[in-house]
């Protein structure tokens, strides 16, 4: 027989529903499975229900149907092997009005054939059985839908995080009690979080995800055949809510044996997801994005209503943070790059990144450690580019000057004037000071911001002359002139200046001891302070 076919209800625990008071009801054969799930309530009096069943109810009969004679032959039997045949998940036997006892051959039959028998007392009515049923349906809907409304935004929480991908896996891994891993376009583990499976469950997965790849070649030898078991894929995503259903067939037709590789069909897409369960653990992948490769594999102990919803909504968030930010800039930037490899000037490949005035953003995540190749992406994804330098500590991001930057909780950032692609060299400098000073200060976010002042009143060129003359002594040591301009930004406060640039604070007073001996000037003098600070903004 095909699979029953399961509506789009919460399932409701027998055990839940025995156990309401107000019911009485009393199991009196079949097993004692505390798994045991109704999906609706039919009531019927006719000898051979099958017809009217579609698998997962309970069914309710005063016994109308039964025969005089129906003890001493095989029709209780006939009657039971039906309602299991046609899926029923149990069957509530009213010993009102027409019978006072619930019969013996009844009994016998449904422990027979499995089927749990419930005796419905004669003060309560099948309708009201039916009410229990829809209540313990719809509390059991409210608590799913509450539970998915919670992971949803504990996962979107995770993905703003200063690492996105780490974090939306370990959150997803807690909200399911098990696994979670993202697999990359060449099929290795990128990142994991939770409880870790054995090397079964794990090679199943990944099997797993070859199925639902985009573009995948033929997979590997034994990928979803070793475990004896044919992977369910499905080419699109379930509604939120509703549980899986049964594919209408599987990934590559009837499993291969061990060691063979299953046939392709090339023109064939690829399904988005696939489902497996392996030493009873419950495996699921899930495709990420167009044609990216990235695949998201769950492994969980039980699958609990509202899950795929759950795994959807990482899955959806994993590919923004996995994927192209815009359509067709990838071929954009490769463009661009081209051009200004084989020697276009900026300014004549600005037009293809998106814009004609733009700010340079360098960002430092907070706290230790270097921001990885996928969080650097989900902080270009949060300042609206996708032209992103991941270099050592700082993070570097070119942005179009229109998508103005704002704080982003775990980084600090240093942001540059609105330039012409000409002066970019210039406004990675600006963002490179702004981002040192918003550390020494602790300011998340710290534009640079000229204004006129009594400098622009000297000639451009004479300030630079004045500027070179006097600091002659210090400018063939760089780190002697950027640590000297440093200090002078913040009122020569050692502490902030060492924050700012990453060095020991009697690193600090050694530079600028040795600065003032070779300037030889007395720093102490606010004078000589504003002469150097202007000399400095000139070179």
């Amino acid at each position: 027989m095909p699979d029953p076919v399961v509506p789009p209800t919460p399932p409701v625990l027998l055990t839940s529903l025995l156990a309401r008071e107000d019911l009485s009801l009393r199991r009196i054969a079949g097993p004692k499975d505390a798994g045991t799930v109704v999906h609706w309530v039919h009531t019927s009096e006719m000898a051979d229900p099958y017809p009217y069943l579609l698998g997962g109810e309970l069914l309710l009969t005063a016994g109308v149907h039964i025969p005089e004679a129906a003890g001493s032959g095989t029709y209780f039997d006939d009657y039971v092997s039906r309602i299991v045949a046609a899926g029923g998940a149990a069957l509530g036997f009213g010993v009102a009005p027409v019978h006072d006892t619930v019969p013996r051959a009844l009994v016998a039959a449904c422990e027979t054939h499995g089927l749990p028998l419930l005796e419905v007392p004669p003060q309560t009515t099948f309708s009201g059985v039916a009410r229990a049923v829809w209540q313990l349906m719809s509390q059991s809907r409210l608590a799913e839908l509450r539970r998915v409304t919670e992971a949803q935004q504990s996962l979107t929480s995770a993905a703003s995080r200063p690492d996105p991908v780490p974090s939306v896996l370990r959150q997803l891994a807690q909200r399911l009690g098990g696994w979670a891993v993202l697999y990359g376009p060449e099929g290795a583990e990128i990142a994991g979080a939770g409880r870790r499976p054995g090397d079964e469950v794990r090679e199943a997965l990944a099997g797993l995800a070859e199925v639902v790849r985009p573009d995948r070649p033929t997979p590997p030898a034994g990928a979803a055949s070793q475990t004896g078991s044919t992977p369910r894929a499905h080419s699109t995503r379930a509604q939120a809510g509703e549980p899986e259903a049964a594919p209408s067939r599987s990934a590559h037709g009837p499993a291969s044996p061990a060691g063979r590789q299953p046939p392709t069909d090339p023109g064939r897409p690829s399904p988005t997801s696939a489902t497996d369960t392996v030493a009873g653990t419950h495996l699921a992948a899930y495709a990420l994005g167009a044609g990216h490769g990235f695949v998201l594999g769950v492994a969980t102990p039980q699958r609990a209503p509202g899950d795929h919803t759950v795994v959807s909504v990482a899955a959806v968030l994993l590919s923004l943070l996995t994927g192209e930010q815009q359509s067709g800039t990838g071929a954009a930037r490769s463009s661009a790059l081209v051009r200004l490899l084989l020697g276009s000037a900026p300014e004549e490949v600005a037009s293809l990144l998106g814009g004609e005035r733009w700010v340079v953003v360098r960002a430092r995540r907070d706290g230790e450690g270097r921001a990885d190749a996928v969080a650097a992406s989900a902080l270009g994804a949060a300042l609206g580019s996708a032209l992103v330098d991941p270099a050592g500590d700082v993070v570097r991001v070119l942005v179009p000057a229109d998508r103005a930057p704002a704080p982003l909780p775990g980084w600090t950032l240093g942001v540059s004037a609105a330039v012409a692609p000409h002066d970019w060299p210039a406004a990675d400098t600006q963002a490179a000071r702004a981002l040192a000073r918003a550390r020494a200060t602790r300011i998340p976010l710290l534009r640079h911001a000229p204004r006129p002042a009594l400098a622009d009143l000297v000639p451009p060129d004479e300030a630079a002359a004045h500027a070179r003359t006097l600091l002659a002594p210090v400018t063939a040591h760089p780190a002697l002139t950027e640590t000297l301009r440093t200090w002078l930004s913040l009122h020569g406060s050692w502490d902030r200046t060492a924050v700012a640039l990453s060095v020991h604070r009697n690193t600090v007073r050694q530079r600028i001891t040795r600065c003032a001996t070779l300037l030889e000037t007395d720093l102490e003098d606010p004078d000589t302070r504003m002469e150097l600070w202007f000399a400095l903004r000139h070179i």
